[in-house]
């Protein structure tokens, strides 16, 4: 290990969607329209207030799926097998990736507000099947979603991380700001770099790159 930054590091905590492939794949627009539709049928709205809820539970709750088991006590499992229910083919193989990923000494997990079945899909279509030790999905942690403290600490119990000896990469960053508290090394994994924030330590528009850079120097 080259980085200083990331010497004590002994469990690497990636996200999914929009750090594990380019946001450019736009592959999360499908699903943000499937969630519309499904509001739209299941509580019977109009396109726009079905697209307007989604969103303020979004941002509320941390995903819409918790906005409605909160405020409509819907079926976490039927919304989520309908949600993602969509076209994975815009994913591409990342040998580049899976190298770099495979190389990282230590504990590598997933940590999604998707489900696991979703995940591996992912994973799959990415080239990165096999490469983690663990993949934890939102119904690991009770249907409780990042950025909530409650999701953390429960995947660290279950997992039995050191959240002091491990590194955190999301494209969110609302998601970093507990594994921040927690005393994780935090990456905010985007296109573009935000102003500097004290919960962030690095950014990153290329994760390959980066975990090359860090374990090469």
């Amino acid at each position: 290990m080259k980085s200083p930054d990331f010497n004590h590091i002994t469990t690497w905590v990636f996200d999914l969607d929009n750090t594990l492939y380019s946001p450019e794949v736009r592959l999360f627009d499908q699903i943000e329209r499937r969630m519309t539709q499904w509001v739209m049928r299941s509580l019977g709205l109009e396109e726009a207030p079905a697209d307007l809820m989604r969103n303020q539970y979004y941002r509320h709750y941390g995903t819409t799926l918790a906005g409605l088991m909160a405020e409509h006590q819907i079926d976490p499992v039927a919304y989520l097998n309908d949600v993602h229910d969509i076209d994975f083919s815009a994913l591409t193989p990342d040998p580049a990736l899976a190298a770099r990923i495979a190389d990282l000494p230590g504990r590598r997990i997933i940590f999604t507000n998707a489900d696991t079945l979703y995940a591996c899909k992912v994973l799959e279509r990415r080239g990165l099947s096999g490469l983690f030790d663990a993949i934890y999905g939102v119904e690991d942690t009770g249907y409780l979603p990042k950025p909530g403290r409650d999701a953390f600490e429960r995947i660290i119990a279950t997992d039995g991380l050191a959240p002091e000896r491990a590194a955190m990469f999301e494209d969110d960053p609302r998601n970093l700001v507990e594994p921040y508290d927690l005393g994780m090394r935090t990456v905010h994994v985007a296109p573009e770099a935000l102003e500097a924030q004290p919960h962030i330590h690095h950014h990153t528009a290329d994760l390959t790159r980066f975990l090359d850079q860090l374990l090469r120097g």
